[in-house]
């Protein structure tokens, strides 16, 4: 079975009905609607993330690095920036979340181009503290850059890094606050609704507004949805003519109308370059793939009930290890049922169900003895954070022995009650006291051996902003020093100390005490370098 996206398909013999399809089919048995399309698919444009669907308008040339960089991360944006200001202001402004703390001016005068690099570099692994920092940077109503124009180029590159993160509700959102009435945003929310499987609305705004459509298959695909199968098929036929649709897309779409024509045809090779509707019509014909492979975002389709429960765990595990889903969310599908297997991912599944029942019954005893398998379960798949937003408050209330008792402190300290938990505990050993001293903002009377630890302390005994973003944090460019010193920050917690001691200082510098502790704790608890 799969998921059948065609709504009301026309009845089997309805000559009139079918008449342009079984035009359509003479034309691809001939080849006449589709000529050599090696040109047509050399004018399409960069996108931003190359799995969005391609857009009709004209491409940007990538940022280049800024000149006086340090750092020098790999970046990659492009794609189409057609859109209009807000009420006479820029649509850069748009944010869905309060400043936190942060100066509504965090912009300030850097350039565009510049904050597009440092927002899009690839980091191959971030630390949760500063993934979290870089969320609020995204998402945060903050004023636009100085250079800032109606094309809201950075808006489209804070939506852009969202979905790369697979943070689609949060993109969605941000969307919605900015509007969709250009190419460039409806492209976007049209991506996030087919993943979400909301495309009926998406639809009917197409339907409204024909001049949003990135593509001509997303029109064709709405024509169906909305049961106008006669328009679906004469646009696939004129879209095919014109050499606006490719060779690949033009057979997903033509057994996406019609899977009757083709119910002996072998499958189509998998798409070279998968884009959220070829997904879906590769649903609705019978041939699913797997989203294991594919961009995190994609790992929203595996959510929904009609998929196998094991794959819906693993969704949710990719989304909650990048931020972008609540871990309640996957603790509500670990207890879902009991796992009829055992050895890798159910072997997870029965660990969580077996903390989560001695913690139902305040079984302390049991709870002790179900703690470190849950935990390494779980630190096995780097969901440590997660781990420790759903179960520290509850390990807290308990009287654990011994090494339980150690171990629900170092999970205590990941959670958001990270400062409540150190004040509650006397420390026990050299570790506890400076994860204690860390949690609650000082570097400790002694200096680790440890290097790693002790350029941890260094940060803290620093005082003011480290030279190396002095003059950008002091020159009106505080936004780009905390991008900046997010880069530091992973650097460092791969063994460039240095780096790591300056961006401990910067941030509790700039009034981000609460991202320095946190970073620090994970640091030192997950021992991940980065």
């Amino acid at each position: 079975m799969w998921t059948d996206l065609r709504a009301a398909p026309p009845p089997r013999r309805r000559p009139a009905a079918r008449r342009p399809l079984l035009l359509l089919a003479g034309l691809l048995a001939g080849g006449a609607l589709f000529p050599d399309d090696s040109a047509g698919q050399a004018r399409v444009p960069l996108s931003a993330i190359d799995w969005l669907s391609d857009s009709l308008s004209t491409p940007i040339a990538p940022p280049r690095a800024p000149s006086s960089a340090p750092l020098s991360p790999q970046s990659r944006h492009g794609g189409d920036v057609t859109v209009s200001p807000l009420s006479g202001t820029s649509a850069d402004a748009v944010g869905i979340l309060p400043a936190a703390g942060l100066p509504a001016g965090l912009w300030g005068k850097s350039r565009t181009e510049d904050l597009i690099f440092w927002l899009s570099a690839e980091r191959p692994e971030l630390l949760p503290a500063m993934r979290d920092l870089l969320y609020t940077l995204l998402l945060a109503e903050l004023e636009p850059p100085s250079d800032a124009g109606p094309d809201a180029r950075l808006l489209l590159a804070r939506i852009d890094r969202l979905l790369a993160l697979g943070a689609l509700p949060q993109a969605g959102e941000l969307l919605e606050s900015a509007g969709q009435d250009s190419p460039s945003l409806f492209r976007r929310a049209f991506d996030i609704a087919l993943l979400l499987r909301r495309e009926d609305a998406a639809c009917a705004r197409l339907r409204a507004r024909p001049a949003l459509s990135p593509t001509f298959p997303a029109r064709i695909f709405c024509l169906a949805r909305g049961g106008d199968w006669n328009a679906a098929a004469l646009s696939l036929e004129v879209g095919s003519a014109l050499g606006h649709i490719p060779v690949a897309e033009r057979e997903l779409l033509a057994r996406f109308l019609d899977p009757l024509l083709f119910e002996n045809a072998p499958r189509l090779p998998p798409p070279e370059r998968m884009s959220p509707l070829k997904f879906r019509l590769l649903e609705a014909i019978g041939e699913p793939l797997p989203t294991a492979g594919l961009p995190v975002a994609f790992a929203w389709a595996d959510l929904d009930h009609t998929s196998g429960w094991k794959n819906q765990i693993e969704a949710a595990e990719r989304l909650v290890r990048n931020g972008a889903l609540d871990p309640n969310r996957l603790l509500g599908l670990y207890t879902e049922r009991r796992p009829a297997a055992s050895g890798g991912i159910w072997e997870r599944v029965s660990r969580i169900q077996a903390l989560e029942g001695a913690l139902a019954r305040s079984d302390a005893r049991s709870v002790g003895e179900a703690l470190a398998p849950a935990w390494e379960a779980m630190r096995a798949a780097e969901l440590e954070i997660a781990f420790a937003q759903l179960f520290a408050h509850r390990l807290a209330r308990l009287e654990l022995p011994g090494a339980a008792a150690r171990l629900a402190f170092e999970i205590g300290l990941l959670s958001d009650r990270y400062k409540a938990v150190a004040a509650a505990r006397s420390p026990e050993g050299e570790r506890a006291a400076l994860l204690r001293a860390l949690a609650l903002g000082r570097p400790g009377p002694v200096q680790a051996a440890e290097p790693l630890a002790a350029a941890l302390q260094d940060g803290f005994r620093a005082e003011g902003i480290p030279l190396r973003l002095r003059a950008l944090a002091e020159g009106g460019r505080l936004g780009e020093a905390i991008l900046r010193a997010i880069e530091l920050m992973n650097s460092g917690a791969q063994g460039e100390l240095d780096e790591l001691s300056d961006a401990i200082a910067f941030f509790r510098a700039v009034g981000l005490e609460d991202t320095a502790r946190r970073a620090a704790l994970q640091i030192l608890i997950l021992e991940r370098r980065g």
